[in-house]
């Protein structure tokens, strides 16, 4: 399977990307215009996820015939790695938005926003990952040590108060400058002084989030294949679904307590392939079976979890 990807392939990428995100950005406004925004939020989100997840699957087909079988399996694996990894990305999108006291329907526009910076940001991380990777073999080691630490990182608990306390940044900025509440703009004026907004802070804690998140996210993908197209093409599909899938899954969030055993399951589990990649290759069929049978268990335990409590209540 040749790395090389004909620029072509790369420009017919961006642009069936594009239109796409054009095509959710015309179907929610016209939506927006018949019914009030907050009656057609879940309607559009499960359209919006049906499209993504058509559309991720599609290009596995287009990679099948043009790349063959193994380029497939380790691009629908890494699709499914950062899928999954995405899902923790959503609980602290809930939790900014509630620190933010961001209204329901002016969500999605802080989302594509975030989501189309996150395109840009993640396209260099996946290019500088494999250019240290192709060069110095001993950074596949370092990207093992960030996997570990995000793992243990999931695994310990948090301080519910902390969550809840605003971010030291958000604070600076709210006291070197003053910041307007309106939810409508991301800039505007006020008594003659231009002033953010608590729409912009919003937008610029999803692309940190997103920078932090991607540090994990990177290296897990490129523990399954280290071809540029694959790792960039199933990173961006999976992360260009978040926006619908967060309101999709909103609700569900909160019940899906024991998820994040899965998600450090699966970050340790990228990590051993790097650290023991020269000794045996653990090939993407296995990688994909992995993810999802991790993801299956710890969803259907919290989901049972939370049944069973329910019934005791």
């Amino acid at each position: 399977m040749p790395d090389a990807t004909p620029v072509s392939t790369w420009i017919w990428f961006h642009i069936f990307v594009f239109t796409l995100m054009a095509g959710d950005y015309l179907y929610v406004r016209w939506m927006r215009s018949r019914r009030p925004a907050k009656d057609t939020l879940h309607s559009t989100s499960v359209v919006a996820t049906i499209m993504w997840v058509c559309a991720a699957l599609g290009l596995a087909v287009f990679i099948l015939r043009a790349m063959g079988s193994e380029a497939a399996t380790q691009y629908l694996a890494g699709y499914a790695i950062e899928e999954a990894l995405s899902v923790d990305n959503l609980f602290v999108f809930l939790l900014l938005f509630k620190l933010f006291r961001i209204e329901p329907q002016n969500q999605p526009r802080v989302l594509f926003w975030g989501v189309a910076g996150a395109i840009v940001m993640r396209g260099l991380f996946i290019s500088a990952g494999i250019e240290l990777l192709t060069r110095f073999e001993w950074v596949s080691y370092l990207f093992a040590l960030v996997l570990l630490i995000a793992s243990i990182r999931l695994l310990l608990p948090q301080d519910a108060d902390d969550e809840k306390k605003n971010p030291r940044w958000l604070v600076w900025i709210s006291r070197l400058r003053p910041v307007s509440l309106r939810q409508d703009v991301f800039v505007t004026k006020e008594d003659g002084t231009r002033m953010v907004t608590v729409l912009l802070l919003a937008l610029i804690a999803i692309e940190v989030t997103d920078l932090i998140f991607a540090i994990d996210s990177i290296p897990a993908v490129l523990s399954i294949t280290r071809h540029p197209f694959l790792a960039y093409t199933s990173n961006i599909m999976a992360v260009m679904g978040l926006r619908s899938l967060y309101f999709l899954l909103a609700h569900l969030l909160t019940k899906l307590r024991y998820l994040h055993y899965g998600l450090a399951a699966i970050l340790i589990f990228a990590a051993a392939k790097m650290l023991t990649a020269h000794f045996f290759r653990i090939g993407p069929l296995v990688s994909l079976s992995v993810v999802i049978a991790m993801l299956a268990i710890t969803v259907g335990v919290s989901l049972l979890a939370g049944a069973r409590k329910a019934e005791k209540v």
